[in-house]
């Protein structure tokens, strides 16, 4: 009986564990959306730092992102627990501000004057070159902002991860959730911390008298700028699918109108579905520009 008993455990324990794994996949896969812009975010925050100083701010604002999931996870968790009801309008205002996000972001590089980037960038380069610059001041006001950044990005990655698992038990619910929470942190800043260093990696296999080395040196040299021009534009197309995604899902009659199209158009329904997302994306984004705007006028004539 003790064994017969022992191997239940066990055959239930793995049961669990291989929902838990295939619910983290599928949370996974909704919080990618944000991942894209994450990354590139929190490698532009190291933006005017010293080389030698990139990797202890990234490590630096990774402790910050632990200690924001460290608030956010049990505070979604209990919200599961006691008002369920809640996690679909955290959703929609989670997926709201997806799209207003991405809508800022095209919207600031399509309407702010060279002027205005010319000189950010003049400041970024004054302050690596200018030893009158407290470096450790400005050090701390990065650090700070992109903290800032990581906790509005892990609200909506653990409330699109928790919505992913919204029927299952609440011992599923909280593994899924800090299992997504501990990937995505280890993920985003492992890879960010990895980004930052490409130049320099690039320079180290430059001064190499290996031809291969060299060859591949340069290329790292080349990429580097690309690669992060190209997570932007990815995480920004992801907003907008995400969060168009989220908002449509919760309003039936343009939900269903985006599967009868997608069914219309297999097998490339995926894409039409992802397309139609985006587009939704844009226009709330647009739309919660516009009202955002607005309020905020109003509440400074106020």
């Amino acid at each position: 009986m003790a064994g017969s008993s022992l191997l239940m455990l066990l055959d239930d324990i793995a049961t669990v564990l291989d929902d838990v794994a295939i619910m983290t996949k599928v949370a996974a896969k909704k919080t990618a959306g944000v991942l894209g812009d994450d990354l590139a975010l929190n490698a532009q925050q190291v933006a005017g730092v010293r080389a030698e100083r990139e990797l202890p701010v990234v490590w630096a604002v990774a402790k910050g992102s632990m200690l924001n999931k460290a608030i956010l996870v049990p505070a979604a968790l209990l919200i599961s627990a006691f008002i369920p009801w809640l996690i679909v309008p955290l959703l929609m205002v989670g997926g709201a501000y997806l799209c207003f996000e991405g809508f800022e972001k095209l919207a600031h590089k399509y309407f702010q004057s060279k002027a205005e980037d010319a000189a950010h960038h003049r400041e970024l380069i004054e302050a690596v070159s200018n030893p009158e610059v407290d470096m450790v001041a400005f050090e701390k006001e990065k650090i700070k902002g992109a903290v800032r950044t990581d906790f509005i990005l892990s609200a909506e990655i653990i409330v699109i991860a928790l919505g992913s698992v919204a029927a299952a038990t609440f011992a599923k619910q909280a593994a899924v959730v800090v299992s997504i929470a501990v990937l995505m942190t280890v993920g985003v800043y492992g890879f960010v911390a990895l980004i930052v260093k490409l130049d320099d990696i690039g320079m180290h296999l430059c001064k190499k008298p290996n031809p291969a080395a060299q060859f591949f040196g340069n290329f790292l040299l080349a990429a580097a700028p690309r690669l992060m021009k190209l997570l932007s534009v990815l995480g920004t197309a992801a907003m907008f699918m995400v969060g168009g995604g989220i908002v449509t899902h919760s309003i039936p009659v343009i939900h269903h109108s985006i599967e009868h199209a997608a069914a219309a158009t297999e097998p490339v329904g995926w894409l039409t579905s992802s397309v139609l997302n985006g587009v939704a994306g844009v226009v709330i984004g647009a739309l919660v520009l516009v009202v955002v705007t607005l309020a905020l006028k109003l509440f400074r004539k106020g």
